[in-house]
Order: structure tokens, then sequence, then C-alpha cells
């Protein structure tokens, strides 16, 4: 069974590969093409479900009470800190939606430099420190949490699910060598 944080990492894995494919998209737009109608509202959309409901609330709602209650500290340490990141995401996903051309490929580069500096401090850090902390109770009930979250969701909050949307994106991109190279990767 797969602990708690390596659920959260399989996430990061495909949320990352959509930062490649949200990157090539703001590649394009600066060059002055723009991905198929509809692209930038899909990718957004899934974005705010797989990305943030689904993987941030696991993290905001059941990991980070876990880890505070455990003694990590909920203010001045690395929680906070991942908080306001995701309230930056948030707002950076709101900026990418209100927005066309230059400043959407703007957005969309800022929102992807954060998310991988974001997704590198909770792999490198506030999991390990997660994984050593918590007692085997507290990650078994990690585990049933995640799952009654993922129940809730439906098949949209499953990385399986998750890898199919983003191949269709990149195939949609024309990037599907994004999609093939973050499997191989993976």
């Amino acid at each position: 069974m797969k602990t708690p944080t390596d659920v959260l990492r399989d996430e990061h894995a495909i949320i990352l590969c959509g930062l490649d494919l949200l990157e090539a998209a703001a590649g394009q737009l600066e060059g002055g093409a723009a991905p198929p109608d509809g692209w930038w509202e899909e990718v957004l959309s899934w974005l705010r479900a797989f990305a943030d409901r689904n993987h941030h609330a696991k993290e905001e709602d059941l990991l980070f009470p876990v880890m505070i209650k455990a003694g990590v500290p909920s203010e001045g340490g690395p929680i906070n800190v991942m908080l306001e990141e995701h309230e930056q995401g948030r707002a950076l996903v709101r900026a990418m939606a209100e927005s066309r051309g230059a400043t959407r490929a703007a957005k969309a580069r800022e929102y992807v430099a954060l998310l991988r500096a974001h997704i590198d401090k909770e792999n490198g850090v506030l999991f390990p420190l997660a994984e050593a902390l918590l007692a085997d109770g507290a990650q078994r009930s990690l585990e049933s949490a995640f799952a009654a979250v993922e129940s809730e969701l439906g098949p949209g909050a499953s990385v399986s699910y998750a890898e199919a949307v983003v191949e269709g994106f990149g195939a949609t991109l024309g990037e599907q060598r994004i999609v093939a190279a973050a499997r191989a990767a993976g």
C-alpha cells in the first residue's frame, strides 16, 4: 500500500507534466501562435479540479493538520509557506483565466515557476518530515482520509485519469513528446 506522501508524490508527477505543457503553451503564445480554442480553459479547469480540489485539499485539510498536531508549527514554519504558495497559485490560475496573449503567457510562466519550486520543497522537505514524524496510526488514518477524498471527487481525482487528461492536453497542443518524456522519467 502506498503511503499518503507516496500518493501526493504521484500526484506531483502528473502536475509537473501538466506544468511542462503549460510552459509549452506559454511559449506558443509568446511566439504569436495560440493553442486550439478551449485548450486554456480545459487546462485551467483541470488545474482547479485535480491540483487544487483534490491534491491541495489532501494537504490542507488532512496532512497539514496532522503534522501540526504532531508538533510542526502552524505559523512561521514550512506549513505556513506551503499554504501561502497554494494561495499564490490560485491567484495565478485566476489571472491566467482573466488574461490573454502575452499577459496570459507571463502568468503561466509565473505559475509554472511557483509550482515547480513548491513541489520541490514538499517532496524534498515537507514529505520527509511527515514520514519521520507521523506514527503508523496517523499514516493509516491519512490513507483512509485520502481514499475518502478520491471517492467523493470521483474518477477525476485518480492519477490514472489525470494522466489520460494530461496526455490529451499534450496531443491537442501537439506536444506528445512532453508526456512521453514524463512517462519515461516516471
